[in-house]
């Protein structure tokens, strides 16, 4: 299996990534595909909130390797040709994009399940951490959601 796991501060690029993933594989016959933004949307509350901005921080090596484990659990439990996952840091503005998961399979089930596993699992098993940038200046940690365990922990119960 082919596969692609960065952690970068640059941006990267959706097209060519997608292009990359597939590339000289005529065995592939679906690609699914999750783009995370930076929003500023109040989580509690659901409406607009005074974030300008976010930066996330991680601990490289270990950030990467957890990464790999969560792309060999996919690949465990469908049948990919090929993964990308491309996680930034560093300051991030609104609208950027952040996170970026490709699979590859020969069907689009596989492709779609497996995509949303690893994007899943990757809220609550990446040592990420996430500060954001408020209109006055100040910052402060974003908490993990109790939400994302549930959606990481449905997983555990599928077989």
């Amino acid at each position: 299996m082919r596969r692609v796991v960065r952690v970068q501060a640059e941006p990267f690029d959706v097209a060519v990534e997608t292009a990359h993933l597939t590339e000289g594989d005529t065995g592939t016959g679906a690609v699914a595909s999750f783009l995370g933004l930076v929003r500023d949307i109040n989580h509690a509350e659901g409406v607009h909130s005074d974030v300008a901005g976010m930066s996330l921080e991680h601990y490289p090596g270990m950030t990467e390797k957890a990464l790999e484990r969560i792309v060999d659990a996919a690949a465990g439990r469908w049948p990919l040709r090929a993964v990308t996952v491309i996680h930034r840091v560093g300051p991030l503005a609104l609208g950027e994009p952040i996170v970026l998961v490709l699979t590859a399979s020969a069907h689009r089930r596989a492709a779609f399940e497996s995509c949303e596993y690893i994007m899943d699992i990757l809220k609550t098993e990446a040592p990420f951490w996430k500060k954001e940038r408020l209109a006055d200046g100040e910052e402060r940690w974003v908490d993990a959601r109790e939400s994302d365990g549930e959606s990481a922990a449905r997983w555990l119960k599928r077989t």
